[in-house]
């Protein structure tokens, strides 16, 4: 594996093979002023304009939803990712993400406005003509038009390509004529414009920008979800719909790369706004903890809920370091291509596109930590928590949902090893090289290793995990190669494998994140609250990285290599057992404490 002393900027996937330092990333408690008085107005406006609107928001009375959303507009926040000559205010990734961090508690709201500013507006930033982007963006960033995105169908949820929506030229050439069905469709009940996706002749797969008021475009009847009650989602009906040709977007044929790349930030938003929720949820339950009292005391001193309330906040804060790892990745990105003189728009989407890896990592995460952050709050409010009186219930339902939409998890753990293998044989990533030293150095003398400095057993079992990775990973393409497995159709490995790379990546990022703060004097929390996060979420991570690769290998190796690589998942896993019980109840204490949780900025 290359050497810290390499400064380059890490391309997608490549944490796997290279080091990184705590000058590498950006981390929460960087924020500089105004980037924390941006945080201050938008979390004012939650607590102000969306909570407390929360349950007529839920039950779609009185336009609640639509006049919030306007009322957000109005503050700007609805152009905060466009450039200046559209009217947007074209802040920095770290200050979006951060937006999109504070409104992640607003429930149903949270679905509206990100389907807005994301796959509404984004395919028309990214792939509009410029007469399209001139025509609609400034009233999209203004709220003066709602946008939707109509991908799926009842026949293609996760194979979007698999669509049944047609469009055919009409004789005279100046239109496209739509039939067919989506289903599905956030904001379809208010939406002034709708990006479609269609197949031209039946084959080409293309994307058209579609206005609400066009004669043969009807929905259907609000759906009755389980969860995010409040969110517009209708089916949408397309009969003799007649498109100008000047609202095709983008290339005809190629509208599955509107779909795919604006998945990319999509998944990105998502990871933030989860992790954000999980913030507001894990917030709530040390506060009813404290003041919930049994057998004569506070609920919060007993080791049970001490223990679900350190739980919370370990994966909280393990996936918001991951978080603003990628955001660091993805602003110097933009920066390195604008340098370059790439326009604003293709600057932005090709680095969402090379971070693909990273961006499924974090949908993946985002989801995971506030499904599971939600359960737990639900479960320490106790009765009180299946009761609508509180917000437990509502989170819980509301928090579900997030593992489906934009690609489901599962098919983003398949999505990030595919495309970890297709760089590779690109040449984009050497993995070979790398995943052969592994090898040899299995089949050499144990070295023993003098281990010193500050964090030096963590970043020992960090670069172990890269060899555990390496070795499973190039056992399986070897495995491939020959003819013994077809990976595609072993979508149990695949998932180990992305189970993997996720652990690693969050693991990494923990560490950096810790270490970057041992160097602040700044902090609000003391540094032994960090340790205790980095060591348990290590620990852990231990054991489950032995598991999902003892799973993969004994999957496609028997025999002789199935010990000789089993020898090797022992010796890359001797991260050192830690006093877990003792460190979970150290960072349970502090939130307790605080009475909040006060691990993020």
């Amino acid at each position: 594996m290359e050497s810290a002393a390499v400064k380059s900027q890490l391309k997608g996937g490549e944490f796997l093979l290279k080091e990184s330092t705590i000058e590498d990333i950006f981390i929460p408690e960087d924020f500089n002023e105004e980037q924390k008085m941006i945080r201050q107005t938008a979390y004012d406006f939650l607590i102000q304009e969306v909570l407390p609107h929360a349950r007529k928001i839920d039950k779609q009375e009185d336009n609640t939803l639509l006049e919030v959303l306007g009322k957000f507009a109005n503050l700007g926040f609805l152009g905060t990712h466009m450039p200046t000559e559209y009217g947007g205010l074209d802040f920095d990734n770290h200050t979006n993400t951060l937006i999109s961090e504070v409104m992640g508690p607003s429930g149903s709201f949270t679905v509206a406005y990100a389907a807005h500013i994301g796959i509404g507006m984004l395919p028309i930033l990214y792939f509009g003509t410029d007469e399209q982007k001139s025509h609609y963006l400034p009233r999209l960033i203004l709220g003066e038009l709602k946008a939707s995105y109509c991908l799926t169908e009842p026949g293609s949820g996760s194979d979007a390509l698999a669509a049944k929506t047609r469009a055919d030229l009409s004789e005279d050439g100046t239109k496209y004529i739509l039939n067919g069905q989506k289903m599905w469709i956030s904001n379809a009940g208010f939406a002034d414009i709708f990006i479609v996706f269609a197949k031209i002749g039946g084959e080409k797969f293309t994307g058209f920008i579609v206005e609400r008021n066009t004669p043969g475009l009807t929905f259907g009847e609000e759906e009755e979800k389980m969860g995010i009650k409040g969110s517009s989602t209708r089916q949408v009906f397309f009969e003799n719909v007649a498109v100008p040709v000047d609202n095709l977007l983008g290339e005809i044929g190629k509208g599955h790369l509107i779909a795919f790349n604006v998945l990319n930030i999509g998944r990105y938003k998502l990871g933030a706004l989860c992790l954000g929720g999980a913030q507001g949820s894990a917030d709530t339950a040390i506060k009813y903890a404290n003041e919930r009292v049994q057998f004569g005391q506070a609920i919060s001193n007993f080791g049970a809920i001490k223990y679900k309330i350190a739980e919370q906040a370990i994966r909280i804060f393990s996936g918001q370091s991951a978080l603003y790892r990628v955001s660091h990745l993805l602003q110097k990105k933009r920066e390195e291509l604008a340098a370059e003189g790439v326009p604003f728009a293709k600057a932005k989407l090709e680095g969402a596109e090379e971070y693909a890896i990273e961006c499924s990592i974090l949908k993946i995460v985002g989801s995971e930590v506030v499904d599971y952050v939600v359960d737990e709050t639900l479960q320490i409010h106790g009765g009180m928590g299946f009761s609508e009186e509180g917000t437990a219930a509502r989170g819980y339902r509301d928090s579900r949902i997030n593992r489906i939409y934009e690609g489901t998890n599962e098919i983003n753990r398949m999505l990030m090893v595919d495309q970890l293998f297709k760089r590779a044989l690109k040449g984009e990533l050497d993995l070979v090289g790398p995943a052969w030293a592994v090898q040899k150095e299995l089949a050499s003398m144990p070295v023993l290793e003098n281990v010193s400095g500050p964090y030096a057993e963590e970043k020992k079992a960090i670069t172990d995990f890269k060899k555990i990775l390496l070795m499973v990973a190039g056992a399986a393409a070897k495995s491939q190669m020959d003819g013994k497995i077809n990976l595609k159709e072993e979508q149990e490995v695949l998932f180990n494998l992305s189970d993997m790379l996720t652990d690693l990546f969050l693991a990494e990022s923990t560490l950096l994140r810790v270490e970057k703060l041992s160097t602040k004097a700044d902090k609000q929390i003391n540094q032994e609250v960090y340790d205790a996060i980095l060591k348990v979420f290590l620990h852990d991570a231990s054991f489950r990285m032995q598991k999902n690769a003892t799973d993969a290998l004994s999957s496609f190796s028997e025999g002789d290599l199935l010990k000789t690589f089993l020898m090797g998942v022992k010796r890359f896993s001797k991260y050192p057992i830690q006093p877990v019980k003792e460190a979970r109840r150290k960072v349970a204490d502090c939130l307790i404490a605080a009475n909040a949780y006060v691990l993020g900025a």
